[in-house]
């Protein structure tokens, strides 16, 4: 089942989303998820049932906000360390990127996530794109910024 599809099936009977982008900024790649926050709000299409969160190192910030706003669907994007090309786009297991993922939060998004389950029943998934660099850098490289493009196109045709 390709992306898009997977990304689709995941957003079925959704009555408010959450995208939770994750990241540093200053790292290149590692910034992609604060990137795609900060295009999908250039947008405009936030609305009550649509809500973007920029958590760049920090999601544990986060958590009384997410919790409070009671969404159905969690998409929570970060860079992702999966073995294939820069700029590949995934859907991880939430349970595998614990192996996965990159070290730059201060906590460790499988835990992130656990908490977040605790008490509450809506679903999450998360995607993660490779990156090409995690050097020192103030924005994505094309290949991860292409992907990262290609997610706001897709979700839009879903959302919208």
């Amino acid at each position: 089942m390709n992306f898009k599809s997977q990304l689709n099936n995941f957003l079925t009977d959704c009555e408010k989303l959450i995208i939770l982008g994750v990241g540093n900024e200053l790292k290149s790649d590692d910034g992609v998820g604060p990137y795609i926050i900060k295009k999908l709000k250039e947008e405009n299409i936030e609305n009550k049932n649509l809500l973007f969160i920029d958590a760049q190192t920090v999601p544990e910030n986060f958590t009384g906000k997410i919790r409070k706003e009671n969404p159905t669907h969690l998409i929570i994007v970060d860079a992702c360390l999966m073995d294939s090309q820069p700029g590949d786009m995934q859907i991880v297991n939430k349970y595998e990127f614990a192996n996965i993922g990159i070290s730059t939060h201060s906590m460790s998004l499988s835990f992130f996530v656990r908490y977040l389950e605790k008490d509450t029943d809506f679903r999450i998934i998360f995607v993660g794109i490779e990156p090409e660099t995690m050097e020192m850098g103030e924005k994505p490289t094309l290949v991860v910024e292409k992907s990262a493009n290609e997610f706001i196109e897709i979700l839009k045709e879903i959302i919208l």
